[in-house]
C-alpha cells in the first residue's frame, strides 16, 4: 500500500478496506489532467515564491518526464498507489528528491480531483461536441439529397400524411442540434478553476487563483471554496445530455430497425454495419441500431445513480463523491461510440426511394388533401371529413389508393369532384402546398436547410 496520509494512524489499514477505498482503478484516466493541474500550480507557487524558481524547474521537468513515459509505455500506472494523485506524486518524488515533496504545498486532493475531473469532462464535452456536428453534417447532406423522396409521415406509427425524407431527417436535426448548443452551454457554465479551494475553506498560502485558472484554460476561479470541492453539478448536467442524446439515437435506431424490416423495406443498411445468423443464412441484421438502442438504458442509469449517490451529501467533500467517475467515464464512452457508429451507419445507409413513395401512396396519406379540395369548393369540413372516410373505405374495399379511384367512383359520393382531384393529391402536390416555416415543401424545406448550413459554418 502506497499512500499520502498515515502519520495520525497507529496500524496500517485493512487490505480490504484500502481496495475498497482505492480509487486507481478506475482514475488512472486522469493521468494528463492530474499532470498538467500540477504544472500549473507549480507555476503558480514560484511566481507566488513560495517555490524557488530552481524548484519550479526541476518539478516540472519530472512531471513532464512522467507524463512522456506514461503515454510513450515505459512507466505503469501502479495499482499499489491509492489514487492517480498519490502515483504521480510519489513517482515524483522518486525521481527528483526533496523538491517533489513540496508539490502539494496550497492544495488538497479534495481540490485537486475536483480540477482533474472538471479538466477531464471538458476535455470530453469538446470531443462529443465535435461528433455532434459530424452527424448534424451527415444529416445535412442526405437531407439536402432527398427534398423529392416522398414518404409517409406518421402519428401513432400509423400512416398520417405525405412528407419528405429531407422533412423526416430535419426533426433529427432539431434534436441534435439542441444536443449541440446543450454541450456548448454545459462548457461555458462549468469553465471555473477549483483548485486553490484546499479541502474546503481554503488556504493561508498566498496563491493566486486567477493565474492558476488561466494557464488552465477557464475563465476564472471558483468563488466558494466549500463549492469548488464539493461540486458535481457538471457531471450531472453532463450525464443528463448524454441521457438526451442517447434518447435520440434510440428513437432514430428505432425507426432505422422499422425501416430496415421485411415489412417495410425503405432503407438497406450497408453490410459493415450488420451482423448475419449464425443459424439463418438469410438475415442481415441492424445490429447497430439494436444496441445504441440498448446501450441508452446504461447511460440513462449512470445518471441515476449519480443523482441517487449526490442528493443526501452535506457540505463539503465526502467519499461518495468518488462514485461519480465511474459512472462519468463510462456513460462519455458510451455516448462517444454510439454516435461514432450511428453516424457511419447513417452516412452509408441506402434508401429505397420508390418504395417510401409507394408506402405513403398506399397509406391514404393524402386523405386530409381530398378533405382540403372539398372545403376550397365550398363544402363544410365536417361534411368533408365523412366523405373522405367513405372514399377510404371504398379503396380498402377495392385494395387501390385514392390516386387510382375512377373520377365516377369520386362522383358517385360526391358531384365537387372533377379531374382536378388527381393533381390537387398527388404526393408532389401535396408536399410542396405546405410552405410554412416548418413544413415539407420544398420552398420552406430549402429556406430551412440554408439556416442549417449557416448553423453549421458558424459553430
Amino acid at each position: 500500500m502506497a499512500q499520502l496520509w498515515g502519520g495520525r494512524f497507529t496500524k496500517e489499514t485493512d487490505q480490504l478496506v484500502y481496495d475498497f477505498n482505492a480509487s486507481i482503478r478506475f482514475d488512472r484516466r486522469l493521468y494528463a489532467e492530474d499532470i498538467r493541474g500540477s504544472i500549473a500550480h507549480v507555476m503558480m507557487l514560484a511566481r507566488q515564491n513560495i517555490l524557488t524558481e530552481a524548484e519550479k524547474e526541476d518539478i516540472i521537468e519530472g512531471l513532464e518526464g512522467i507524463l512522456s513515459d506514461v503515454e510513450n509505455g515505459k512507466l505503469s500506472i501502479s495499482e499499489k498507489y491509492e489514487d492517480i494523485h498519490s502515483f504521480v506524486e510519489a513517482t515524483l518524488i522518486e525521481r527528483i528528491g526533496e523538491p517533489g515533496k513540496k508539490l502539494h504545498t496550497g492544495r488538497s486532493r479534495n481540490d485537486q480531483v475536483a480540477l482533474d475531473m472538471k479538466m477531464y469532462v471538458r476535455s470530453e464535452v469538446r470531443k462529443l461536441d465535435d461528433l455532434l456536428r459530424d452527424l448534424l453534417q451527415v444529416l445535412l447532406s442526405t437531407m439536402e439529397e432527398n427534398l423529392e423522396t416522398y414518404m409517409p409521415g406518421f402519428t401513432h406509427l400509423q400512416k398520417a400524411q405525405p412528407v419528405t425524407l429531407a422533412h423526416h431527417l430535419g426533426a433529427y436535426f432539431e434534436m441534435f442540434k439542441r444536443d449541440h448548443e446543450r454541450l456548448r452551454d454545459l462548457e461555458k457554465r462549468m469553465n471555473t478553476c477549483p483548485l486553490g479551494s484546499g479541502a474546503l475553506a481554503g488556504t493561508t498560502y498566498p496563491l493566486d487563483r486567477q493565474y492558476t485558472a488561466s494557464l488552465l484554460g477557464f475563465d476564472g476561479p471558483t468563488l466558494n471554496s466549500m463549492d469548488g470541492v464539493s461540486d458535481r453539478d457538471y457531471i450531472v448536467e453532463l450525464l443528463s445530455d448524454l441521457s438526451l442524446i442517447m434518447m435520440h439515437l434510440s428513437r432514430f435506431s428505432e425507426e432505422v430497425i422499422i425501416w430496415n424490416s421485411n415489412e417495410y423495406q425503405f432503407v438497406e443498411i450497408d453490410d459493415a454495419y450488420s451482423t448475419g445468423s449464425s443459424i439463418m443464412p438469410q438475415k442481415k441484421n441492424p445490429d447497430i441500431a439494436e444496441l445504441v438502442r440498448g446501450k441508452t438504458g446504461r447511460v440513462y442509469g449512470a445518471l441515476n445513480a449519480l443523482l441517487v449517490s449526490m442528493k443526501g451529501i452535506p457540505l463539503a467533500y465526502n467519499k461518495d463523491m468518488q462514485e461519480d467517475k465511474e459512472w462519468a467515464f463510462d456513460a462519455i464512452d458510451t455516448a462517444r461510440h454510439c454516435l461514432t457508429l450511428f453516424t457511419g451507419m447513417l452516412e452509408t445507409m441506402q434508401y429505397h426511394k420508390d418504395r417510401m413513395e409507394e408506402s405513403a401512396r398506399h397509406g391514404f396519406t393524402n386523405a386530409t388533401d381530398v378533405a382540403d379540395y372539398l372545403v376550397n369548393h365550398g363544402v363544410a369540413f365536417r361534411d368533408a371529413h365523412g366523405i373522405v372516410g367513405r372514399l377510404v373505405l371504398l379503396c380498402i374495399e377495392k385494395n387501390i389508393a385514392l390516386d387510382d379511384l375512377p373520377l365516377e367512383e369520386y362522383r358517385k359520393i360526391s358531384d365537387v369532384f372533377e379531374e382536378d382531384i388527381y393533381e390537387a393529391i398527388s404526393l408532389k402536390t401535396c408536399v410542396n402546398r405546405r410552405v410554412t416555416t416548418g413544413a415539407p415543401g420544398k420552398e420552406a424545406m430549402e429556406q430551412v436547410l440554408e439556416i442549417y448550413r449557416t448553423y453549421l459554418e458558424e459553430n
